[in-house]
């Protein structure tokens, strides 16, 4: 945040709400796993997704985490070193420095003494605090950090103090740009559930996602009260500063606070927000070839991403399983065409 007044550090707590709050034993132990296996470099580690949401995702569902690093040479030099992989941590350390953040996959074995153990799986999106600040800031280049770190995420493990306040401090000037790309998509007066409705839709379309077009609606309810506490500040906030005006309407016996927008966007702001998304898009088309390289076990990730999002079995021919990146193709195009997020969503019950 730019200054600080009492309004705008009270306004930088609320928009980082929720990071530190209490971690599920799993997501904590696979935590302070990797921050062992990346090293001294690691600077603090970032729960998001589904389980960090309390969405009850499969048993079989990666936990999802940033992991926000110092040097990028030196955290791929201990993840090599301590559990090992199928690249060079030189190879990881470039792929980084062209488009971060790299994804890969991370298991850990867990389990009682005299038990078997049990497999916790990782998705780790590694990045500096350097490109991780960037991101969070009006000089990022894509959408992908902001677009899961404006939602609910816990803070799970930090080197130190100073670590938590630098991650904690770029999520809130992040999640404090929330309102200006989401403008365009909003209409003159709005709810808070119809704000957090028209931003998750938004973000979630400037990606290529398995998920069904109401993906969004999904998303609101399972963080409604969480999201409410981060952004009714902000929209408040907004209100203060003169960009929007606060009322209130009674529908039946509840009564809801009205936003109004003093302007709406312009065509000038419709076409800067349309190409930052369809930017994003293209950047994360290219991240997604570099699961190719770096993900283990890449093609039964993508497959079981889809049969979870989509509902239907996915089966690979033998041709298919021995030479993806030749025979997949015709597959990805027709999903590309006929992915779930293209449907248009369902109309409320």
């Amino acid at each position: 945040m730019p200054s600080e007044t009492p309004a705008s550090r009270d306004l930088a707590a609320a928009l980082g709400w929720g990071l530190d709050h209490a971690v599920e034993a799993d997501a904590q132990a696979l935590s302070a796993f990797l921050a062992q296996v990346f090293g001294p470099s690691c600077v603090g580690i970032i729960h998001y997704g589904s389980r960090a949401q309390g969405r009850k995702p499969r048993a079989d569902s990666a936990f999802d985490f940033f992991v926000v690093v110092d040097r990028y040479g030196d955290a791929y030099r201990s993840l090599s070193a301590t559990v090992g992989t199928s690249y060079s941590p030189r190879v990881a350390t470039a792929l980084a420095h062209v488009l971060a953040p790299n994804i890969l996959a991370v298991a850990d074995r867990a389990g009682e003494a005299g038990e078997p153990a049990q497999q916790r799986r990782a998705k780790c999106c590694v990045i500096s605090l350097a490109d991780f600040r960037r991101a969070c800031s009006p000089r990022r280049r894509d959408h992908f950090v902001l677009g899961r770190l404006f939602q609910f995420v816990l803070l799970t493990w930090t080197r130190d103090a100073a670590s938590a306040r630098a991650i904690g401090d770029a999520i809130a000037e992040g999640r404090a740009a929330t309102y200006t790309w989401s403008r365009p998509s909003l209409p003159e007066t709005f709810t808070v559930d119809e704000f957090l409705q028209a931003a998750l839709s938004r973000s979630l379309a400037g990606e290529i996602r398995p998920e069904s077009g109401d993906h969004a609606r999904t998303l609101v309810a399972a963080q409604r009260d969480v999201l409410c506490a981060i952004y009714t500040p902000l929209l408040d906030h907004l209100v203060a500063q003169g960009a929007l005006t606060r009322g209130s309407a009674t529908q039946a016996t509840q009564t809801s606070t009205i936003y109004r927008q003093q302007d709406r966007a312009s065509a000038i702001d419709r076409l800067r927000v349309g190409w930052y998304f369809r930017l994003s898009k293209v950047r994360a088309t290219v991240r997604l070839l570099k699961h190719v390289i770096l993900y283990e076990g890449w093609l039964d990730y993508i497959v079981r991403k889809i049969e979870r999002s989509g509902g239907t079995k996915m089966v690979l021919t033998s041709r298919e399983q021995r030479w993806p990146l030749i025979f997949l193709w015709p597959r990805v195009f027709r999903y590309l065409r006929d992915r779930p997020q293209r449907q248009r969503p369902r109309d409320s019950d």
